[in-house]
């Protein structure tokens, strides 16, 4: 029987060698493959630890509160998409305040006109709280011309500025008399010729005695129509202009009284009640005030705030309650 020739030691002892070589580096990179977070390698090299996924921030205020969330930035608008948003604020202002109406006291023309250019850097409350006494001494344009200067200046000195205001209305008065027959005129045109009435002041008389639309731009239309992104405007006549391009002229009127009212009561200059606003899901500046929805209620005025409003005789469809008469002197003891 042949017996097979048996290999030479030196051969065999190579063989084996490769074989254990060849499971070292196989088992090598199966322990590197597997390998837990921060253990050392057979090298002696701490190999990088995994990260832990990043979890979601749950940062609280030191109120304890989860922060407001801040509005998504708003992509680029179109001019019709503009125009659309826009007339959608004023129907959401429109059922918001169905009684919006001109916040001064006033039985006729003559009164409203009055009144106005008392109005300015002024409340309307406190015009509203001048007002009773001045026209018991001067209820037409004929006796208000004929007041002694002194005596007009102590009558509206409670709304401020009582010199040059004074000077305006004995010098309007006398202009009515003179060139109007004693009537307030119920033209633009007419209204902006007497001292002291500008467009603002004709388009309140205009829209509130006459029914002759007009949009009132004052400080607190000025301010939302730019929040709103109506116009980029500062001038009063441009942004007046601005805003009569994208609403119908019927509905100018009520849309001055409707801004102004939510300008009051909602979206002050300084602190806008954000978080307890009706439009706030329609505002381009949502995020300039205060978003937390309880200490924004806390800045709510007048009616929505349970505070009286400006009105010593409001409208019957007035939710508010009237504002008081104004407090007598103090007589000196």
């Amino acid at each position: 029987m042949n017996a097979t020739p048996e290999k030479p030691a030196a051969a065999r002892k190579a063989v084996m060698k490769k074989a254990t070589a060849k499971k070292a580096v196989a088992k090598k990179a199966t322990a590197a493959a597997g390998q837990a977070p921060g253990k050392k390698t057979a090298a002696g090299k701490a190999a990088p630890a995994k990260k832990a996924p990043a979890k979601k921030s749950t940062a609280k205020t030191a109120a304890g509160k989860t922060p407001a969330k801040k509005a998504p930035a708003r992509k680029p608008e179109s001019r019709v998409a503009m125009v659309r948003r826009a007339r959608r604020i004023n129907r959401e202002l429109a059922e918001l305040y169905p009684y919006a109406h001109p916040e001064l006291d006033f039985t006729n023309p003559f009164e409203l006109l009055v009144a106005t250019v008392l109005s300015a850097q002024t409340t309307d409350l406190r015009v509203n709280q001048t007002t009773p006494r001045l026209f018991a001494v001067c209820p037409t344009p004929e006796d208000m011309a004929a007041m002694p200067p002194e005596k007009l200046e102590e009558l509206i000195r409670p709304t401020g500025f009582f010199r040059a205001k004074t000077k305006s209305l004995i010098g309007l008065s006398a202009a009515l008399r003179d060139r109007f027959g004693g009537e307030v005129p119920g033209r633009l045109e007419d209204l902006v010729t007497l001292p002291g009435v500008g467009r603002k002041t004709a388009n309140v008389v205009l829209g509130n005695a006459f029914g002759v639309p007009g949009i009132t731009v004052d400080t607190h239309f000025g301010r939302l129509a730019r929040r709103f992104g109506w116009t980029t405007a500062e001038d009063a006549e441009k942004v007046e202009a601005d805003v009569a391009e994208i609403f119908p002229k019927s509905e100018w009127t009520m849309l001055s009284h409707r801004v102004v009212f939510h300008g009051r009561r909602v979206c002050h200059s300084r602190k806008p009640a954000c978080g307890a606003c009706a439009i706030a899901p329609l505002c381009p500046a949502y995020g300039e005030g205060e978003t937390d929805p309880e200490k924004a209620r806390k800045l709510l005025k007048y009616e929505l705030g349970g505070q009286p409003g400006q009105r010593l005789k409001p409208p019957a469809d007035y939710p508010g309650r009237p504002a008081p008469p104004m407090a007598p002197p103090v007589a000196a003891s």
